[in-house]
């Protein structure tokens, strides 16, 4: 097994109109997986679903998506969490229609509480949503709660990790870039990500840190809020620098799914990655 790499959407080289033609493209590229973006809403319809599902098995392209942006699993506000339900359902839906093993989900804001309490509360939620899509038949479907990049969202290294103990199916997503940028530039380089990589490995052991899902781009940050923007990463004021973890992870033998989220390169940046982790397989 090897970790794979590819984009989350398309990226501005995308020479089609429809995502259906995505995954063929990515395989051109010498790319492994895509990451289907319904960060704004859940709006694709049923047969492009599956017409995108059709092309990524013939492609040989491994597919994840994101659920909507604005999940926040921290409200206690028991109407929001039916809507965060009805969220996460709809996206686990049109997962399962394009064959997609992965949601992805942001773990939310804390809403001037402290940082145990909004935990606490998005434990809670989880559990319910857990619930809720077992009982819609998407038990089969990985969710993966994600590393944020705001200082005032939940979800650093640690708060994703102990959402992932409710139970063996979910994954974490970590976003390198998110912890680089909600930890205003230190958690990069080569002891950084040693030391990232062995608390998934503490915290959820040996099998299913190897197979964790990831983020990755280039973030430019603020001193107050920590994550500004996305950049690329042909822009170097910012990082984190790919090469450290794909090193880090090649050494390790493990087989995450690299999604990058640079701003408009990601499917080259992706490439990038996915070289410098070769190069490290040596």
């Amino acid at each position: 097994m090897s970790a794979i790499f590819g984009p989350a959407g398309n990226a501005e080289s995308f020479p089609y109109k429809s995502s259906v033609d995505a995954p063929r493209w990515l395989a051109e590229l010498g790319l492994d997986c895509y990451e289907y973006q319904c960060g704004k809403g859940v709006n694709v319809r049923e047969e492009t679903a599956r017409n995108i599902g059709a092309a990524a098995v013939a492609a040989g392209i491994r597919l994840s998506l994101h659920a909507p942006y604005f999940i926040n699993l921290a409200n206690p506000d028991p109407e929001s969490l039916q809507k965060t339900i009805g969220y996460i359902t709809a996206a686990c839906q049109a997962a399962d229609w394009m064959g997609a093993g992965r949601v992805v989900i942001h773990s939310g804001a804390l809403m001037k509480r402290t940082r145990r309490e909004a935990l606490d509360i998005a434990l809670r939620s989880l559990k319910a949503v857990i619930a809720a899509c077992d009982d819609a038949g998407y038990g089969h479907i990985a969710l993966c709660p994600e590393t944020m990049g705001k200082i005032n969202q939940l979800g650093d290294l640690d708060e994703v990790l102990e959402l992932c103990t409710l139970d063996e199916r979910l994954v974490p997503c970590v976003d390198f870039g998110h912890l680089y940028a909600r930890s205003l530039g230190e958690l990069e380089g080569t002891a950084a990500c040693a030391s990232m990589l062995d608390r998934i490995r503490e915290v959820l052991g040996e099998v299913r840190a190897g197979v964790f899902h990831s983020h990755f781009s280039k973030i430019q940050f603020t001193p107050n809020g920590g994550e500004k923007m996305h950049l690329t990463f042909a822009q170097d004021d910012f990082g984190p620098d790919p090469a450290p973890l794909m090193a880090e992870v090649a050494r390790r033998g493990w087989s995450p799914t690299f999604i990058c989220e640079s701003a408009g390169t990601q499917a080259e940046d992706a490439l990038t990655m996915k070289k410098l982790y070769q190069a490290c397989q040596k």
